[in-house]
């Protein structure tokens, strides 16, 4: 069975959780597709949004975390996108739900807004948790 790509991305606000939750995706058996940034040297938060949006789309990834200091610039921009359902968790029951009823294939965390255990809390749930399907594919069909 092929390994699930997982994109992964950060601004430098973003940078040093980004690089514990990949390792983490890895340990996890992810494949990863880092696509930066690769320091805290200050970088633009939409770019890096589009990159992970980018493989999404394009089937280079079949999922998604994007990571910057508050998750909110993140979530906005790759959202503008169709197809994209970014969600920005600050707790486990976030973090499941959005799978489960939202089928998100975005996990956005803000790294100065959740410490360290309790964003890999939330990416073990929303990488281990199905989309239930049944009467929530009617409302995700209608997001686009």
């Amino acid at each position: 069975m092929a390994r699930e790509t997982v994109a992964v991305g950060a601004d430098h606000g973003g940078y040093v959780m980004k690089t514990e939750l990949a390792r983490q995706l890895s340990e996890m058996g992810f494949g990863i597709l880092d696509l930066g940034t690769d320091s805290d040297a200050s970088v633009d938060y939409p770019d890096y949004a589009e990159r992970v949006v980018d493989a999404i789309k394009d089937g280079r990834a079949a999922r998604g975390l994007l990571v910057c200091g508050s998750g909110i610039g993140m979530s906005i921009a790759a959202n503008r996108h169709p197809g994209i359902r970014a969600a920005l968790c600050h707790d486990v029951a976030s973090a499941t739900l959005s799978r489960q009823h939202n089928d998100a294939n975005i996990l956005v965390l803000g790294e100065r807004l959740i410490d360290s255990e309790l964003a890999k809390q939330c990416l073990v749930a929303f990488f281990t948790t199905e989309f239930e399907g049944g009467r929530h594919e009617r409302r995700v069909a209608k997001l686009g």
